[in-house]
């Protein structure tokens, strides 16, 4: 099945324009931006205030929850006001459970979104086997509840997002498919049908999970499963990845999941889910895109320079999750091991001139994000006596993290054995690295691998492996460095490709970003190109080792490194939250909830912790968190334990301390360092 164009150069999936309002979504529209409001739908003067600002920040499309009929009434008046005021972006009501609150909305609304996991079921946590029948019974009611609103949309022109939800997936979907990707889109297909049935076309799709892995594999799924029912089958898709957070992490986790298939060409609009006002989540959406808009105009107009095909094929399976398999490497005096199952290793670029000081702050002070290679750029013998004179003030501090030196010429004719366990030099495909090879038998070596045309990097990726497989017990790590007319993830397919067509499983270590000379290359912010960059290749099991660049601080370039690492699954290194962006549903201040339960709980390295606003979600995003935390009723919250209910009724004012002391009795509480004591203390008087 195919998912994208071609996974080595970029090309926007070609989709049908849908109209929501004055809107277009796919065709020959930029990717569009847009957000939800957090405020009480029934109160009409706190949405204009929360909305104006909004749209005066960018945003092209507003949602806002329909939970009521009388809700669903009330977006006459909020939609009145903000006409009156000037204000024309088109109104998405979003619907869950209740299909008379959708017909109502689509009176007043440019677009409906509906469930599929709940709009026309309830969810009972039903364990049952459906046979062929059954299952056709099932889905004819379906389409007796759904239809209603198709011909009523298609009536007034309205616009429709089936939006599937890896939280909510329907008993029926579940018993047959599973809580998995192909549930996920199996959900949204059989409604698709109902639509295609009345002939309504006025369809955009989405596939939101938590997880970045689920979500990237569920939209490639989704692709392949429209491009093989037939080129009319062409229909917008919206990203997202829900329940993303806040922050630093709600970001990273957001331009993994969306970042990774916008550079596979699919997407046409986003929104980003964060745990803040929503205000926030438009420039993060904006930097998102702001790169393939460009890239889109170019192709749009016949301006994107057309790619001969590399000769490369890849094995890689784009729909199910597989680390790529490489051998166990042992580097440095404590034996650092990397490859295999191991976790993906921090390698951090480190100036000549750092001080002793600095190397123990990003190698000791913070026990679970440490350089764990330092790299050393060296040009001269001077260069070479600076790191023999650091290396014995490094081990008088207990500090052992291997030391890697960067040259810039793979002829290396300084001396390094004794000094580094690591040297990374540069491939072009010119220099003879044999001797290289033989001399430095007991160091691991990296090849950045250069090109200067995608035809020359991958026909340098392919020579290098052929000198290496007669060193078959050296250890060599590659990279890449350049590959003029490949976006990075582009390259580090291409390479990993090399390798596995030819038999070789060596490790790969990602650079977060690589020189290009692409007119079209527009510089993202560091976090989102690195997020997307790294994560994205994660997602596709590729890597071994990381290096992240760009940051004004080398501590916070460790931290981003094993931010990215931990939102994409890789490593865990702190508690993890799945917190809903909140919205007219939510039962509590999810901010300040979300808040007061990481003053508490940040310490509990490897503990998942989901926050949520009500019940829409929260079963199916909570099936991997060890504890849930969800609003039922006003003032009320429901804890969870995994897939489990096992609280329910709890005022809200005792809700956190109830939750604390579940986690003590499932064994998963330690006791804070001092500290981090006084971190989580500040954290909750602020």
């Amino acid at each position: 099945m195919n998912y994208c164009n071609n996974p080595f150069f970029w090309q926007r999936r070609i989709t049908r324009e849908v109209k929501v309002g004055d809107v277009g979504v796919g065709g020959d529209n930029p990717i569009r931006v847009q957000t939800m409001l957090i405020s009480d739908t029934m109160k009409t003067e706190a949405c204009i205030n929360e909305a104006i600002p909004i749209i005066e920040a960018g945003c092209e499309i507003l949602r806002i929850t329909a939970p009521s009929i009388n809700d669903s009434k009330n977006l006459k008046n909020i939609v009145g006001e903000l006409r009156k005021r000037g204000y024309n972006t088109p109104i998405v009501a979003d619907i869950h459970f209740v299909p008379a609150a959708a017909m109502e909305a689509a009176l007043w609304c440019e677009k409906i979104r509906i469930n599929p996991g709940n709009y026309a079921d309830r969810k009972k946590f039903a364990t049952r086997e459906y046979s062929d029948d059954q299952y056709a019974d099932e889905l004819e009611r379906l389409e007796k509840a759904f239809a209603p609103l198709v011909l009523k949309c298609k009536e007034l022109g309205r616009a429709m997002r089936i939006g599937t939800n890896h939280g909510s997936l329907s008993d029926r979907i579940m018993n047959r498919y599973g809580d998995t990707p192909l549930g996920m889109v199996e959900s949204a297909l059989e409604f698709v049908r109902v639509c295609r049935k009345h002939n309504y076309h006025g369809i955009i799709l989405s596939m939101k999970a938590s997880n970045p892995k689920v979500m990237v594999e569920a939209y490639r799924l989704l692709v392949a499963r429209l491009n093989e029912e037939g080129a009319d089958w062409n229909y917008p898709l919206h990203l997202g990845v829900t329940e993303a957070g806040e922050g630093e992490d709600g970001r990273i986790k957001s331009a993994i999941g969306m970042g990774a298939l916008l550079e596979d060409g699919i997407g046409d609009t986003v929104r980003v889910s964060l745990t803040e006002d929503s205000v926030h989540e438009i420039p993060v959406c904006k930097e998102l895109v702001k790169k393939y808009n460009v890239l889109w105009e170019q192709q749009r107009t016949g301006r994107l320079v057309a790619q001969a095909s590399l000769l490369v094929t890849e094995k890689r399976d784009p729909f199910t999750y597989t680390r790529r398999p490489t051998p166990e490497y042992f580097i440095g005096d404590l034996r650092l091991r990397l490859g295999k199952d191991h976790p993906q290793r921090v390698e951090l670029p480190v100036p000549l001139t750092v001080r002793i000081g600095d190397i123990q702050r990003i190698t000791t002070a913070e026990p679970d994000t440490f350089a764990e290679i330092l790299q050393f750029h060296v040009k001269t013998m001077a260069d070479i006596g600076k790191i023999a004179a650091l290396k014995p003030e490094l081990r008088k501090r207990h500090i052992h993290t291997p030391i890697a030196v960067k040259f810039d010429s793979a002829e290396v004719n300084l001396p390094v054995t004794d000094v580094a366990e690591k040297i990374n030099v540069p491939y072009n495909g010119k220099e003879d690295i044999t001797a290289l090879l033989t001399e430095a038998a007991r160091l691991t070596v990296q090849f950045d691998i250069e090109g200067d045309s995608p035809e020359q990097f991958a026909n340098n990726c392919a020579t290098l492996v052929g000198v290496l497989k007669t060193f078959p017990k050296n250890q060599v790590i590659l990279a890449v460095s350049h590959a003029d007319g490949l976006d990075l993830i582009a390259a580090y397919r291409a390479l990993a490709a090399t390798l596995d067509n030819h038999g070789l499983t060596l490790p790969i270590l990602i650079h977060d970003r690589v020189s290009s000379k692409r007119a079209h290359h527009v510089q993202q912010s560091a976090l989102i190109a690195a997020s997307t960059h790294i994560g994205g290749l994660l997602c596709d099991g590729i890597g071994d080792a990381v290096e992240v660049t760009g940051e004004d601080d080398l501590l916070k370039s460790i931290k981003l490194a094993y931010n990215i690492l931990q939102a994409a699954g890789a490593r865990t290194f702190k508690t993890d939250y799945v917190a809903c962006p909140s919205c007219g549903r939510t039962l509590f201040d999810l901010q300040m909830v979300t808040a007061r339960i990481k003053s508490r709980t940040a310490h509990l390295k490897g503990v998942k912790i989901a926050v949520m606003g009500c019940i829409v979600n929260g079963p199916g995003e909570m099936a991997d968190a060890d504890f849930g935390y969800v609003g039922t009723a006003p003032g009320k919250i429901s804890l969870w334990v995994g897939k489990t209910q096992v609280k329910q009724h709890i005022p809200e004012d005792q809700a956190v301390d109830e939750l604390i002391a579940l986690i003590k009795e499932h064994g998963k509480w330690i006791d804070a360092p001092a500290n981090v004591e006084a971190t989580e203390a500040a954290l909750a008087a602020s």
